[in-house]
């Protein structure tokens, strides 16, 4: 009798294990097994992103014709008005061809520089029901409104739309939901989060917004809590997206002033010269208002203060919570005796963030530990008043169910402190983002304090989870910091062995070297390393080490995604005055080692100068990654020479390689020296000439 194999399964079992796989590169390997994989592939792959140049007809794929999420805004070449790049046929032909390759389309992504690219594709899927706009160019002069009438014109079934890299100015909105009631009253999800935006969306245009879409069940808007501007939101604000919009379950409100993600002062004090005017009872009428909601995102940057009990209604009002952050809200948990309060009532969430709350303490956090019994993913940020002690209780309390971690601009909790801190669920973390602060490196892990403790089991049994309840003691120093004491089924362990995302912040000038003997040196299945680099290299002395330190990462064996987000470097992009150390330099200690790296993708963000606009690939850092002989994916997120990106056709597997300008401004005319739309062109004609060996 013939052996059963994997073919022998039904087609709807197998169609279900083919719509489960979304990595790329293994999907196209399972549709060169055979003709019934290969259609099976194809049946099932219902997202695709474009690449290639919008020129090339004749390469638009047309075997994918059960896509219904469509990405084309990272046609080559990137950033240029799709439709009226010179081809040698009629510029409508693209778009016919597109519908005629992507027949089911229902999500569309696409980068729209001018409006005709919108009147002349939408048309071609009039069942679209979600459509994303990218644009890091300067808007065009054009009336209010002009670029999303095509959007109400041609979508009669438009449910969704993301701006949320879409730079335009807020009064073009309003108008045109107002002209079109019927559209506007269908839409169900509104994203807003315009990270280019300097003062978001006034309270008035809010009101206007959630007015005319009254069944949007996601709302995510920009805006200003500050008092000091026009338009700020209040109570007043609160209380009509409430009024308007009573299905959200999402809700995400955000200070502009938070989109850059910039660090912050560690050594701030976590309070702001100004309190937001938003009260308690404008926070408890919209979460009345608002029964259904799953996730809410309130980051302020103004005071919030005496937000427990406030918070405490949050969690009797909307039960079916799982996502909360909170910005600038202090006194979430005062934590008083052992009584749960604030946020630590809230037990169903799975997602909590807590952003600048300057009273937060380390009884504050293990109260979340004791309360929030299905934390999932934690992030903390800019809490000075938290210690080691209160976080490795808290952590090791949530020990069943914890999984990501971030920990940024703590002034106690530098790599050290946050590596020591998770020592007890480190088998647990699959995704970490520490500060690499590289205070108490000296320090030994053996120093001991003189403690008393008691059985925090006889006070509370609702913590009986941990299956620790014999062997758990919380104990409590001379000095009065919170620690938690776990004997034998709850020895600390040295190696991460789920953790496969790394992040990491780390100042400009600074040496990654100390990352491994921070407690980070096993990483058995660590993938993808994430380094944001901040700072201002001008006026710094020329490193007097010869690399930053990117050789160190070798000790990690699985790991083949490297993102390097060097945007927030400031320095000298042209001529450095005497005594300077311009970004050429700076890029060659960088990337200096990375060649022994085993990478199959890059993302690097190049460093900035801010005086002339320019973030620009220079000539160190290109002949550096070219080095890096496994890459087979770079995306340079900034501009470059030619002569420069040719150093990466002589890389033997490199298979895309794409030079994006999305930050705001992008350059919107390029200089003469550097990639313009025929050196695209004759770039990735030499890319293509290549023999590629699989």
């Amino acid at each position: 009798m013939a052996a059963t194999t994997i073919n022998n399964l039904p087609d709807v079992i197998l169609s279900n294990i083919c719509a489960a796989i979304s990595d790329t590169r293994a999907r196209n390997s399972l549709s060169l097994v055979n003709r019934k994989f290969h259609s099976l592939e194809r049946a099932t792959r219902t997202s695709i992103t474009l690449r290639g140049n919008a020129r090339y007809l004749h390469m638009i794929p047309i075997c994918f014709r059960s896509v219904t999420d469509l990405d084309i805004s990272n046609l080559s070449p990137w950033g240029h008005p799709l439709l009226t790049l010179p081809t040698p046929s009629d510029p409508l032909l693209l778009a016919h061809r597109l519908r005629q390759a992507f027949p089911l389309t229902t999500s569309l992504t696409i980068y729209c520089r001018i409006p005709l690219t919108l009147e002349i594709l939408l048309p071609q899927w009039p069942g679209l029901r979600h459509v994303k706009l990218v644009r890091w160019h300067q808007r065009l002069q054009a009336p209010l409104g002009a670029e999303f009438i095509p959007l109400f014109e041609h979508c009669e079934c438009l449910k969704s739309i993301d701006l949320s890299n879409f730079y335009f100015w807020t009064e073009d909105l309003p108008p045109v939901l107002r002209a079109y009631p019927e559209k506007s009253a269908n839409l169900t999800c509104l994203n807003l989060l315009t990270t280019s935006f300097t003062e978001g969306f006034k309270a008035q245009e809010i009101r206007e917004i959630t007015a005319a879409c009254p069944s949007l069940n996601k709302l995510l808007v920009a805006c200003t809590f500050d008092p000091r501007y026009i338009g700020f939101v209040n109570d007043e604000t609160l209380s009509a997206i409430a009024t308007n919009c009573p299905k959200l379950t999402l809700l995400h409100l955000v200070d502009t002033s938070s989109l850059a993600n910039e660090r912050g002062d560690p050594d701030s004090d976590g309070f702001t010269a100004e309190d937001a005017s938003v009260s308690r009872e404008g926070l408890i009428q919209l979460f009345s208002g608002l029964p259904l909601l799953e996730e809410l995102v309130l980051d302020v940057c103004k005071n919030v203060r005496d937000s427990g009990p406030v918070l405490e209604v949050l969690k009797s009002k909307c039960s079916s919570l799982k996502v909360l952050k909170l910005g600038q809200f202090h006194g979430v948990c005062l934590a008083i005796g052992w009584q749960l309060d604030g946020v630590s009532l809230c037990g169903g969430l799975e997602s909590l963030s807590i952003k600048n709350c300057g009273d937060l303490s380390d009884m504050g956090l293990v109260a979340i530990g004791r309360g929030c019994r299905r934390l999932i993913k934690f992030e903390l940020e800019g809490c000075k008043n938290v210690t080691v002690d209160g976080l490795r209780t808290m952590a090791a309390l949530r020990r069943e169910t914890l999984v990501e971690m971030k920990i940024s601009c703590c002034k106690q909790l530098g790599a050290v402190a946050s590596c020591k801190a998770l020592d007890l669920v480190r088998d647990r973390i699959e995704k970490l983002h520490i500060d690499c602060v590289w205070d108490g490196l000296e320090l030994t892990e053996s120093s001991e304090s003189k403690v008393r403790s008691f059985d925090l089991n006889e006070l509370n049994d609702e913590d009986d989870e941990l299956g620790l309840r014999k062997k758990r003691k919380f104990c409590l120093p001379e000095g009065g910091n919170w620690h938690l004491q776990i004997k034998e089924n709850g020895v600390c362990c040295k190696t991460w062995k789920g953790l496969k995302c790394l992040s990491i912040w780390i100042e400009v000038g600074q040496l990654l070297t100390p990352l491994p003997i921070v407690g980070l040196d096993d990483c058995p299945v660590l993938e993808e390393i994430r380094i944001k680099m901040e700072g201002d290299s001008r006026g710094r002395q020329k490193p007097s080490d010869r690399a930053f330190g990117l050789s160190c990462l070798t000790r990690y064996p699985q790991l083949t995604k490297l993102r390097l987000e060097f945007g927030e470097t400031i320095g000298y992009a042209l001529t450095a005055p005497g005594g300077e150390t311009d970004l050429t330099l700076w890029d060659r200690f960088f990337f200096n080692g990375i060649g022994n790296l085993r990478l199959n993708e890059l993302d690097y963000w190049p460093a900035q100068d801010r005086d002339v606009n320019q973030r620009s690939l220079t000539l160190p850092a290109s002949g550096l990654i070219a080095q890096c002989l496994t890459l087979r994916k770079l995306i340079i997120h900034g501009t470059a020479h030619e002569h420069f990106m040719m150093f990466f056709t002589r890389m033997p597997n490199v298979r895309d390689v794409q030079l994006r300008e999305d930050y705001y401004p992008a350059p919107a005319d390029d200089s003469t020296t550097e990639m313009r739309e025929d050196s695209h062109r004759r770039f990735e004609d030499a890319m293509n000439r290549r023999r590629i060996a699989d």
